[in-house]
């Protein structure tokens, strides 16, 4: 960083191109484009496929509210389709059966680190703009790892992901019209062949600065690293939680990895999650509700049309999912300590 300080270039120099030059190289994608976060990769991946006002868009209700948000950017509709049971990623079948003559793009989510089903979204033969935000390290089925397919991918560095540059993003592509697009709507609007100030086309302010490019490309030597202490503490929750009435999030599919972003159960229908989350946190462990279905919120419910009910898989783990404390270099005392816990509250609500 004092590097970055003393070359008086904060922003799109050469940290930045080594940052993008580095992680393009890690997923063996052509480009990769440094944008100030995930919420604003998703913006500018959608613009760069041509998705616009009237459009379609199919997405996961499963998500955090970027991703449709993003959606909304682009003056395009979302349009919600349910998620797989065990996997929570969109459902392929769904997705299919949803498409219209409206439809733009398809925006699968890699929930949680969980590769969405891209192979077989890929052959209904639309744009895919992938939310990858949650998935750094995740390898798919196919043996490809998330974000290096060729259509955009985007990630978010934000401070809880598998890396992070405090704020920050990263889309990944093979397309040199696509890296166009978005090189110069995130730098507002500047061709990247113009001259300064040159600008043709509305472009935003989506950099990345310097300085969060330099901790980028040291988070970037410590990735591997960062990933195998999360995929170690996800390991000791699954041996810790055994024998506990909680479904347990599924480690991948056969064949490929997870990227393992959080760590989220899913409790009984039986069981009040309000009652358990009370009970933990009177033990001292943090734990969240974990997430609320999209398409109940009420801006994302008016602009989809999609009504309560619509899609039970979502808004069963919407609202059964429950975040426990999850961080590299959680202890297996620490883990033994939650899951015990749990084991209480489970056991005590169940004597209510």
């Amino acid at each position: 960083m004092v590097e970055v300080l003393r070359s008086g270039q904060l922003s799109l120099g050469p940290k930045t191109v080594e940052f993008e030059r580095r992680f393009a190289s890690r997923l063996g994608t052509e480009h990769a484009m440094a944008v100030s976060s995930g919420t604003a990769g998703l913006h500018l991946a959608l613009n760069a496929v041509g998705v616009g006002p009237g459009d379609e868009v199919i997405t996961s209700p499963f998500s955090f509210v970027a991703s449709a948000n993003a959606i909304l950017y682009t003056g395009a509709k979302p349009v919600f389709v349910d998620v797989d049971p065990i996997s929570l990623t969109i459902d392929p079948d769904a997705v299919a059966a949803a498409r219209t003559e409206r439809t733009a793009a398809l925006l699968p989510v890699d929930i949680f680190g969980m590769p969405a089903r891209v192979d077989l979204l890929e052959k209904l033969g639309l744009p895919i703009v992938q939310d990858s935000c949650e998935a750094l390290g995740a390898i798919d089925l196919e043996g490809i790892p998330v974000g290096g397919r060729g259509h955009p991918s985007v990630f978010g560095f934000y401070a809880n992901k598998q890396m992070t540059t405090g704020e920050g993003g990263m889309v990944t592509c093979n397309d040199d019209s696509i890296r166009d697009v978005i090189a110069s709507e995130r730098n507002q609007g500047r061709a990247v062949d113009m001259g300064w100030l040159d600008h043709d086309r509305l472009g935003y302010n989506y950099r990345l600065s310097e300085i969060a490019a330099a901790i980028g490309l040291v988070q970037l030597d410590r990735l591997d690293g960062m990933l195998a202490m999360r995929t170690a503490v996800a390991e000791l929750y699954a041996a810790a939680l055994e024998g506990v009435d909680v479904e347990l999030p599924v480690a991948t599919w056969e064949g490929g990895t997870r990227g393992w972003f959080v760590y989220v159960v899913t409790l009984p229908a039986s069981v009040d999650r309000d009652s358990i989350i009370l009970s933990l946190r009177a033990a001292g462990i943090d734990c969240k509700p974990y997430l609320p279905a999209l398409h109940l919120m009420g801006h994302l419910a008016e602009a989809s049309g999609s009504i309560p009910g619509e899609f039970p898989v979502t808004e069963a783990a919407g609202s059964r999912g429950l975040a426990l404390p999850f961080f590299p270099g959680l202890t297996e005392t620490e883990v033994a300590r939650v899951a015990q816990s749990l084991a209480a509250a489970m056991s005590n609500a169940s004597d209510a």
